[in-house]
């Protein structure tokens, strides 16, 4: 059986003169030759500006992600602010609110507090000693004393209300800034002693009053 003979297959390639040792070939057949330092030179300078535009890129989100993050805290800072500062007016109005009210009412009470002091200085102030005669004289002490003891309650019951008559500076924001809290502070801190003591003081002078317009009547019918 014959076949095609090939004069090739007895050839050594390798000892073959005009080939190059350790030699590539590109992909048609050719050599590739080394890069010249013109080419590397390139090759570095390109890689440099792709280095530079990356670092361009880089510093641009930086300053974008700081941008986003000032505006996020912003926006954080003004939610809480608000919510803060509603929070903060409402229990301001409320608390203005009832103290407004609580002024009202005391300046209300203070008026006709004023209003009944004026009459009693007007009423004592009209007493006119000097017009009293033997004949009146106990008739009008005993009426001069009434007017005294009622302006002598006038005052009493205006200290008992408004502190500041006694000297005492008034507390805001405490139970007894009400005239009922002050009374009820007030007598609830005195004993049953005291408070004789003090019922006393407030009626005597009614009592002395009633005594004298007794002796008084009593005088009068003697001398009939």
């Amino acid at each position: 059986m014959s076949s095609d003979y090939d004069a090739t297959e007895f050839i050594d390639g390798d000892l073959q003169p005009n080939k190059p040792p350790y030699s590539t070939a590109s992909a048609g057949g050719q050599l590739q030759r080394a890069p010249t330092r013109e080419e590397v030179d390139s090759k570095v300078a390109e890689a440099h500006q792709k280095l530079a535009e990356l670092r361009r890129v880089q510093e641009e989100l930086e300053r974008e992600r700081a941008a986003l993050e000032e505006t996020r805290r912003r926006q954080m800072e003004f939610e809480t602010g608000r919510q803060e500062m509603i929070q903060n007016l409402t229990r301001g109005l409320g608390l203005l609110e009832e103290a407004e009210f609580n002024a009202r009412r005391d300046a209300e009470q203070m008026g006709k507090a004023l209003v009944d002091l004026r009459d009693a200085v007007s009423k004592v102030q009209a007493i006119q000693q000097e017009a009293w005669t033997k004949e009146n004289f106990s008739v009008e002490l005993t009426r001069a004393l009434t007017t005294i003891e009622n302006a002598r309650m006038e005052w009493n019951a205006a200290r008992l209300k408004f502190p500041v008559l006694s000297g005492k500076n008034l507390e805001a924001g405490t139970d007894e800034s009400a005239p009922e809290g002050r009374t009820s502070a007030l007598l609830g801190n005195q004993n049953f002693g005291s408070l004789c003591r003090l019922g006393l003081a407030l009626t005597w002078p009614v009592a002395l009053a009633a005594l004298l317009a007794l002796g008084a009547l009593v005088a009068v019918l003697a001398r009939r």
